[in-house]
């Protein structure tokens, strides 16, 4: 019969089987300890990623390497704790080049889903934009070296039938990477193939020709929290309320224009906006210059021109409170994605060695009514101070409607689960 312990979580006694691991009791009991490198069935677990970091008997450490035992104290939601965890999320975003709207994992993806779940709407460190190579050389595989966290999952878990290991680590210190053994990875079946793909934590092994088709609101992460008081309770703003008229401007730098489009989504509560905001400087009303100063200002897409920048800067001379909305104005988002190749080279393939350009007409368009392009696309907040983020690609009209009501009016408001997304 299995020997039970008292340990203490947050100062509540709980009772556990001695043996257990701690985050796995932890679970049972109501507390969320987030984690991207345990996986259940591997022991000794990992304890490779530290995104579970808790105080153990008053040191840190990885809870997932840690099995109750008598007398054990644990805190793991104080407020040091949970920033240190945010901390290590942040920094595998800002290591690696993770563009989840074009990531195929997006939604089943365990980095995305604990970003969520610590509700992280930006990244306190710059992003690197590394030019790594993607090795296609497998049969079966596709090893994307800018979303591998280096977990080691893969080197532990996905094996031939002969026992062997199909990943290894490869070289030392900043420049490890996870690779891949050709002749052992042939020898996998293809459900040992999607095996190595679901347990990868992020969209760092693909199956070729496999994709992740479900909709959204179908795919793993998209509806439900792991934690059971995901975010605040709501508090309805006073329709009695005496109000003063804000003054709100938009902009639309390097984007899509997708999130104004979710703007406009907000539906029948653009009545209530109406009453209560009066739009300038904005494309919804082709109003070119500003006729007033802002209350707040709200700012689409990054910086990839010296254009962009200009408008960016008088955005922030005219506006109380700048914020940074959906993930292009937040980081760079899919514009971005030319960071990792040299300016040089982007221009010539877009405009001499595409397919569809004529040889003969081809050139790079250069005018000085042109705005001059940036070395790389700039999120917002590298250029000016930015004060508030509404990541999304594009965030929800929902999402976007709390937080204008919240930053207009200071009213109480919580991001549900489903509505706090990257993609």
């Amino acid at each position: 019969m299995a020997k039970m312990v008292t340990i203490e979580i947050d100062g509540l006694p709980i009772q556990a089987e001695e043996g257990q691991n701690l985050v796995y009791v932890a679970k049972e009991n109501g507390f969320f300890i987030p984690s991207l490198c345990y996986y259940e069935n591997m022991d000794p677990p990992l304890g490779t990623c530290r995104t579970c970091t808790c105080r153990i008997n008053g040191k840190p450490g990885p809870a997932c390497i840690e099995k109750v035992r008598e007398g054990m104290q644990v805190e793991v939601n104080k407020a040091d704790l949970v920033d240190m965890r945010k901390s290590i999320i942040e920094m595998m975003f800002s290591e690696g080049n993770h563009f989840c709207p074009s990531c195929e994992k997006s939604g089943n993806c365990d980095l995305q889903h604990m970003a969520y779940e610590l509700e992280i709407s930006h990244t306190r460190f710059p992003h690197l934009f590394k030019d790594r190579l993607i090795d296609y050389n497998s049969k079966r595989m596709v090893m994307e070296h800018n979303r591998c966290i280096k977990c080691r999952r893969c080197v532990e878990e996905v094996l031939s039938d002969d026992g062997k290991r199909v990943f290894m680590y490869m070289n030392r210190g900043n420049e490890t990477y996870v690779g891949i053994d050709y002749e052992q990875e042939a020898k996998l079946s293809k459900e040992q193939a999607l095996n190595a793909m679901n347990i990868c934590p992020t969209g760092a092994i693909i199956v070729k020709g496999k994709i992740f088709s479900k909709p959204f609101g179908q795919r793993a992460f998209d509806l439900s929290s792991s934690q059971k008081n995901y975010g605040k309770k709501p508090i309805k703003l006073s329709r009695g309320a005496v109000m003063e008229k804000k003054i709100v401007a938009t902009a639309s730098l390097a984007g899509c224009f997708g999130c104004h489009m979710s703007l406009l989504d907000v539906d029948t509560d653009l009545l209530d906006l109406i009453e209560l905001v009066e739009f300038n400087k904005s494309p919804l009303t082709d109003i070119k210059k500003f006729a007033h100063r802002c209350h707040i200002g709200i700012i689409e897409g990054g910086c990839s021109n010296d254009e962009n920048i200009e408008v960016l800067r008088e955005f922030r001379e005219k506006c109380d409170i700048l914020v940074s909305l959906g993930e292009c104005s937040i980081w760079g988002g899919l514009p971005a994605m030319r960071n990792t190749v040299p300016l040089g080279e982007c221009l010539e393939e877009a405009y001499l060695n595409s397919f569809t350009n004529d040889p003969a007409k081809s050139t790079i368009p250069y005018h000085e009514d042109i705005p001059k392009l940036l070395n790389r696309v700039f999120a917002c907040s590298e250029i000016v101070k930015i004060d508030y983020y509404i990541p999304g690609c594009p965030p929800s009209a929902s999402h976007i409607w709390k937080a204008i009501k919240n930053l207009l009016w200071h009213e109480e408001y919580s991001i549900l689960y489903s509505e706090f997304k990257y993609d």
